[in-house]
């Protein structure tokens, strides 16, 4: 007898086919899936200067990508622009490099938002801070630069600095005049500026071509914490605390890769600097010349790091550019 399949035990047996189907993809494809979705976009803003290495090394090394995390690099013209990014909800963090004073304005303006997981101390040893002068020019102390046009970077942190570290060593009368970073060096070299407070890698390009030189480098740790070697943290890495509530799994991870990125640049910088290339404008011979900034993990901080933290917010506070003082220690992620 022979068996006749009709349009009707066509659809039932169809019907049957998907059936089984859905039931194996629930038992075997569905956890996959709903753990690609649970992986949420972790988008970390970034100034493109050589102190975000750790942060650049990690994507490029791919630990990001070995914790099961899906990383976004957003870059950004300065470091207000990253604070004022994750504050809107378009980022979740900064990378190392980020002014810990932009972050700790955005800080009072939203309290409980950011989580400090790792910071850039620098001093007279790990230079990142610097007052430079056109090579030809007399000044050999900062008191030289009484009455003198003084170059900035923008923003307040800069700006605070700048005009701190100028009345304190005695060049009273300086005007400060907000560049861009990475005009400073022309602005000397024109005559357009007498010196100018900026950051690395600005000093070793003018030493580099001839232009610039250093009239004094680590000025922070001299000025305002009253020590040569006294870490500054002016830079530093951080998470919402948003993204931390919400994810706190890929929080940990993404914190832990991170770690693995400030220990290849501790470990092996000559080998890391290459990943300062297509994150910064650093390539070619400055790539090998250019100073690297020391790390803290936010489980390395001892009290007297707090402290030396504590007492550079401070400075704002007392410049009234804080609202209030702020307290580093609420600030620092705790794993």
């Amino acid at each position: 007898m022979t068996t006749v399949r009709t349009s009707s035990t066509y659809t039932a047996s169809r019907r049957k086919v998907l059936q089984t189907g859905a039931a194996m993809l629930g038992a075997l494809g569905m956890p996959a899936i709903v753990r690609a979705q649970a992986a949420p976009k972790i988008r970390i803003g970034y100034w493109p200067i050589a102190a975000g290495l750790p942060f650049y090394a990690a994507i490029e090394l791919g630990y990001f990508k070995e914790a099961g995390l899906d990383v976004e690099a957003l870059k950004f013209a300065g470091a207000q622009q990253v604070m004022e990014a994750v504050l809107s909800g378009r980022s979740d963090g900064t990378a190392n490099g980020t002014g810990s004073a932009n972050i700790a304005i955005g800080e009072l303006a939203q309290p409980g938002t950011f989580k400090i997981f790792c910071s850039n101390p620098s001093n007279v040893k790990n230079v990142l801070d610097e007052v430079i002068v056109p090579v030809a020019s007399p000044a050999k102390v900062m008191a030289d630069l009484k009455g003198k046009r003084i170059g900035s970077g923008p923003g307040i942190q800069n700006v605070t600095l700048a005009k701190t570290v100028l009345e304190r060593g005695g060049a009273l009368g300086a005007t400060v005049v907000e560049l861009p970073i990475g005009q400073h060096v022309a602005a000397l070299a024109a005559g357009q500026i007498d010196g100018a407070y900026t950051l690395e890698p600005t000093g070793t390009i003018g030493r580099m071509n001839g232009t610039t030189r250093v009239l004094e480098a680590g000025v922070i740790s001299r000025y305002v914490l009253g020590d040569n070697m006294a870490p500054w943290f002016g830079g530093s890495a951080s998470l919402s605390s948003e993204f931390i509530k919400k994810n706190p799994d890929a929080a940990k991870k993404f914190v832990a890769a991170y770690g693995k990125g400030v220990a290849h640049v501790r470990s092996k910088p000559v080998e890391a600097r290459q990943y300062l290339k297509g994150y910064t404008p650093i390539e070619g011979a400055l790539t090998g010349e250019v100073p690297l900034a020391a790390y803290m993990m936010y489980n390395e901080f001892k009290p007297a790091d707090v402290a030396h933290f504590q007492k550079f917010f401070d400075l704002f506070s007392e410049k009234g550019i804080f609202s209030s003082r702020l307290m580093v220690d609420s600030m620092l992620y705790k794993g």
